[in-house]
């Protein structure tokens, strides 16, 4: 997976932003204001935090050498993936879709009915 692959799946999702509120390398992807997923510009490779629900969150790293607690994140509920590691670009896609998944589930149902109404 590459930068410009996480860049153009995480933006086709409806109610997604990117933007550098931290600095000018770290990309922030947002669902409305809550981040799902974050990376670096440029790292190599390409590495990846993203929210994931705890006990997954676990399971993740001791299934895969490239899933390890989110880097500057709380690490019970992110991990960071090393993109060129034992995981297939399928199921980081996966775990991508996980993550908006669980922020989109933290709206309410109006906010989430808002997000769903995007075209």
């Amino acid at each position: 997976m590459t930068q410009e692959d996480l860049q153009g799946y995480c933006l086709c999702k409806k109610g997604v932003s990117k933007s550098y509120p931290f600095d000018k390398y770290v990309a922030v992807y947002k669902l409305k204001n809550k981040i799902f997923a974050l990376s670096k510009d440029g790292e190599c490779p390409l590495q990846i935090n993203l929210k994931c629900e705890p006990l997954y969150a676990l399971e993740l790293r001791n299934l895969y050498t490239s899933v390890k607690p989110g880097y500057h994140m709380n690490k019970k509920h992110w991990n960071t993936v090393v993109c060129e590691g034992d995981m297939d670009d399928q199921s980081i896609y996966t775990l991508i879709d996980d993550s908006y998944r669980l922020v989109f589930e933290g709206f309410s149902k109006k906010d989430q009915a808002s997000i769903l109404e995007e075209s």
